[in-house]
């Protein structure tokens, strides 16, 4: 039987009686009908996983009696870091929520010559937590004991600026010919930049690469702006990250 991991920003210890509240609590009595003696595994972000047993439930609480911690060995050992212009509909919550299932670390939403979604500072802040609920999610559902961070909104200008000197920088764009295998180095952190359904202008991409973005293309089709990074992610995690031996 799959045991749950749950999420939850409590402080958490070895061998310690704890009560969840609100959402927690509601998730694992009403939504996953668990009962007392049943067992999950709590994470906060940590890196680690927190086996635990259900000792009693309520309507609103769960108290839980956690056992000896275990380091997940879920993470990849790529940094990654995720500009993505955003876009309308639930496209944003698909490339986060499949970033998050291949080893994302931080993702930043982007606003762009031609984003689609335009967004009041109150908007942004609900979707930014909306988008960090939906990382929550995709790592409680994949086994990641870590969340990737969803930062405040930016320009691609004001990213870029950010970036371009941490480690490997990447602008995708049909335009371009080289193949991210021809890349001659091997990198422990990568900054990706994605743009919208329109694609970058031609200012931004230049923007990009006179802050040493290396352009970079997947080949001859043009990708969906939500479809790039999923297919970007699983290339990086293939060359650099996840598929690599220790002694590489």
């Amino acid at each position: 039987m799959r045991i749950p991991k749950i999420y939850t920003e409590a402080f958490l210890s070895d061998n310690t009686e704890l009560t969840l509240h609100d959402q927690e609590a509601q998730h694992i009595v009403k939504v996953l009908r668990m009962k007392e003696g049943e067992s999950l595994r709590l994470f906060n972000g940590s890196g680690s996983f927190y086996p635990a047993t259900i000792l009693q439930t309520t309507k609103k609480s769960v108290v839980i009696q956690t056992s000896q911690s275990e380091k997940a060995l879920s993470e990849s050992t790529l940094h990654t870091h995720l500009g993505q212009v955003m876009s309308r509909g639930d496209r944003m919550d698909y490339v986060i929520q499949k970033s998050t299932e291949l080893g994302i670390n931080e993702i930043t939403p982007l606003t762009s010559e031609r984003c689609e979604l335009k967004l009041n500072a109150d908007r942004a802040d609900k979707r930014i937590k909306h988008w960090q609920q939906v990382a929550i999610s995709a790592a409680e559902q994949c086994g990641r004991a870590c969340v990737p961070k969803i930062h405040p909104i930016l320009s691609v200008n004001d990213w870029i600026q950010q970036n371009k000197h941490q480690g490997l920088s990447l602008v995708l764009h049909h335009r371009d010919t080289q193949n991210l295998g021809e890349i001659q180095t091997t990198p422990s952190h990568v900054n990706l930049l994605i743009g919208p359904e329109g694609g970058l202008s031609q200012v931004e991409i230049q923007l990009a690469t006179e802050a040493t973005f290396i352009p970079s293309t997947f080949g001859p089709r043009v990708m969906r702006t939500e479809t790039a990074p999923v297919a970007c992610l699983s290339i990086l995690q293939w060359l650099w990250g996840d598929f690599q031996s220790p002694e590489n």
